[in-house]
C-alpha cells in the first residue's frame, strides 16, 4: 500500500488538521506495517504558482517543448508522479478564509493537468474532461475555526474547502472520498473538545478499516 500525504497547514506545531492526519496514519500502519509513505508539505513548502508561461508549456506537446519549458514543468511532473503511484491520498488542510490554503490550491493546479491527469475531447459534448487516474481513496482531514458549514447548518454555503476538494477529486483519481473534520477551534470550549475527540476517533477508525 502506498500513501501520498499532502499537508497544507502553514503551521507545523499546533496544527489540528495534521494531528488528525497523524491519527489516521498511526492506525493505518498498525493494519499495514509495510505501508509506503510519500510526504508533500505544501503548507511549509508551497509549490510554485502557475503562470502564463507554465500554461503555455503545459499545452505544448512534449516533443515540441523547449528545455526551459520542460524545466518549468519539472515540479509538476514530480508531483504527478507521486500522485500516480499512490493508492491512498491523505490531504490535511485547515480552512483559510473559507477556502483552500494557497499552498494546496497551488498543488492542485500543478497536478490537475491536461493529458496527465485528465483528457479533453469536445466529442464528449458538454462534459469534455475525463480523468486519467482512478481507483484511489482520498482522505480529507480538515480543521475549521467556526462551525455549521454542513448542509442546513448556520453557515451553510460559506465553507468552500471540502466542496472544492470534492470537485477536483475525480481528477486526482479518487473513487472514494472520506472527510474527517474538527470544528469550533476558535471557541476553544467543550464543543471544540468534543469535536476534536470525535475527529480523532473517526480518523483512527478509518485508518484501521482501509
Amino acid at each position: 500500500m502506498h500513501v501520498l500525504r499532502v499537508d497544507a497547514s502553514v503551521r507545523k506545531d499546533g496544527s489540528l488538521s495534521r494531528k488528525i492526519g497523524d491519527a489516521f496514519m498511526e492506525a493505518l500502519r498498525k493494519t499495514h506495517p509495510a505501508v509506503k509513505l510519500t510526504e508533500r508539505d505544501v503548507g511549509l513548502n508551497p509549490p510554485p504558482i502557475i503562470t502564463s508561461d507554465w500554461v503555455a508549456a503545459a499545452f505544448t506537446p512534449q516533443d515540441d517543448r523547449s528545455a526551459a519549458q520542460s524545466q518549468l514543468l519539472a515540479p509538476s511532473d514530480q508531483a504527478i508522479a507521486e500522485l500516480r503511484t499512490a493508492e491512498i491520498i491523505l490531504i490535511t488542510a485547515p480552512m483559510y478564509n473559507y477556502g483552500m490554503p494557497a499552498g494546496l490550491k497551488a498543488w492542485v493546479d500543478s497536478v490537475v493537468r491536461k493529458d496527465k491527469t485528465f483528457t479533453f475531447d469536445l466529442a464528449r459534448g458538454d462534459f469534455p474532461l475525463e480523468p486519467v487516474l482512478s481507483g484511489k481513496t482520498l482522505v480529507l482531514a480538515t480543521a475549521w475555526g467556526e462551525f455549521g458549514f454542513e448542509p442546513g447548518g448556520v453557515r451553510d454555503g460559506q465553507g468552500h474547502l471540502v466542496g472544492h476538494v470534492k470537485a477536483v477529486s475525480g481528477y486526482l483519481g479518487a473513487a472514494r472520498l472520506e472527510h474527517v473534520g474538527v470544528e469550533y477551534q476558535e471557541f476553544a470550549d467543550d464543543r471544540f473538545e468534543a469535536s476534536l475527540q470525535a475527529a480523532l476517533e473517526r480518523a483512527t477508525e478509518l485508518g484501521a478499516s482501509l
